[in-house]
């Protein structure tokens, strides 16, 4: 690994969150910027007087991990699991989207028992669990409000973690993919999940390879296959033209929030919006004329997760568009039937004073749970029992996969189709490309006119 002499130092860095207030000590090495996040400004400033000391003693800094070379010595005599799982969340939150960071911990938690040196008790394994995602595996581990339980169940995790460089021996690398694959309850887990999890554990390891705890990343070298499962859309779900406009009328007569969020809705089944797109709307979105069509012009969103993960602790964080760069703009059409709609909305209801469109019934952002206790209560009234028994529209979300389909199957060229939805063309052709509920119908009909 390459080593410098080239290290500079900063002033450390207190950072006050919505939960709790953490130190940073930031340092460079030849020009590469690193970051620690630490509890106090105790543990900050000991951490930086140790980087110092190694400066003044003539040492070489490690330029790919930012350490000086005793240092890095010492971690790898020392490094455990669980001191190392920490080091990593920390590094990697800042960077990371709050459902990313939900995600990183999830794959942790999953994992840790197999790295554990004592048998988890089954009494208190769900107990453990909470501890690690909600804290262990979180930045504001260590804060003043940590609970005591949960400080006494991640000291037991300290002490009984393996060693990092453990994870190289193979029947240790495979038990922790069998938990991946395996839910709580002994059941294979679904396959999304444990691809998801599977990937965060290996980019883990790759980081132990940088920092010099490994030689090699040994999930690569296991022959290991996530639970199958499909990304395909399941055409049972999406609704024709008929059926989503007997639910939009259902959602503007449910008392309460359904008129005021007849709009929400609305930009889902006609433009094609993710749920966070919609619910982040905002008036300055919007280029509508008094009637026909108009266009709606995205450039944030506001994914919903529990607050302990976002920096504001908010559960609804601001960030670009997914799959999109910071600053990047998706632009959709808005058909006369949402444009009139939006306008109405405009008229009735106005916007929130930063300018969202839609919100909750106190005036607070709108919640998921807000919205699809209203769903629920429509589909009772818009739809047959028997369809309200299938998976038809079953989500919110439904109404986006029913506006691709649309597009799709009313001849809209797939690439122009893939830049609405805010798709690969690939991921549109293998994910979206379904026929609308009751589609077979006119292409048995076609089938029969062919025959005779």
């Amino acid at each position: 690994m390459p080593s410098t002499y080239n290290v500079r130092f900063w002033k450390i860095e207190r950072y006050v969150g919505k939960t709790a207030t953490t130190y940073a000590v930031r340092w460079t090495v030849h020009s590469r910027p690193y970051k620690s996040r630490f509890a106090t400004k105790a543990m900050a400033d000991s951490f930086r007087s140790e980087l110092m000391s190694a400066v003044r003693r003539g040492e070489a800094f490690d330029v790919d991990t930012g350490r000086p070379a005793s240092m890095l010595d010492q971690h790898a005599e020392t490094m455990t699991w669980y001191g190392f799982a920490c080091a990593y969340v920390d590094m990697k939150w800042p960077g990371s989207s709050p459902k990313h960071r939900k995600s990183i911990a999830e794959a942790l938690v999953t994992v840790t028992p197999a790295m554990l040196t004592a048998k988890l008790d089954p009494s208190a394994a769900k107990k453990l669990r909470s501890a690690l995602l909600n804290w262990g595996f979180n930045a504001r581990r260590g804060a003043p409000d940590q609970p005591e339980w949960v400080t006494a169940d991640l000291d037991w995790v300290a002490r009984n973690s393996r060693p990092i460089s453990d994870i190289a021996r193979p029947q240790i690398a495979r038990a922790a993919l069998e938990l991946i694959a395996t839910r709580l309850d002994g059941a294979r887990a679904a396959g999304q999940p444990a691809t998801v999890k599977r990937a965060n554990l290996s980019t883990a390891l790759n980081y132990a390879v940088e920092l010099g705890f490994l030689q090699s990343n040994p999930v690569s070298a296991i022959k290991w296959a996530a639970p199958k499962s499909t990304t395909v859309v399941d055409r049972r779900a999406v609704v024709n033209p008929q059926q989503a406009r007997a639910l939009l009328k259902a959602v503007s007569q449910t008392p309460r929030s359904g008129p005021l969020l007849l709009g929400f809705f609305a930009c889902m089944y006609f433009s094609g919006l993710r749920p966070e797109e919609a619910a982040n709307l905002r008036r300055s979105n919007l280029a509508l004329p008094a009637e026909g069509w108009g266009w709606i012009t995205l450039d944030r969103s506001a994914p919903e997760t529990d607050k302990q993960w976002s920096d504001s602790g908010r559960r609804r964080a601001e960030r670009q568009l997914k799959h999109r760069a910071v600053g990047e703009v998706r632009r959709l059409p808005s058909p006369p039937e949402l444009t009139a709609v939006l306008n109405n909305h405009l008229e009735e209801y106005g916007t929130t004073d930063d300018g969202h469109l839609f919100r909750g019934e106190r005036g607070r952002p709108l919640a998921s749970v807000t919205y699809g206790r209203l769903w629920g209560r429509a589909r009772q009234v818009a739809l047959s029992p028997e369809q309200v028994a299938s998976p038809l529209a079953r989500r919110p979300y439904d109404l986006r996969h029913a506006a691709v389909s649309t597009w799709l199957n009313g001849g809209v060229a797939p690439t122009q189709v893939a830049e609405w939805a805010g798709h690969s063309v690939d991921v549109l052709l293998r994910n979206y490309a379904k026929c609308l509920d009751g589609g077979e119908d006119a292409a048995l009909r076609r089938i029969d006119a062919a025959l005779g």
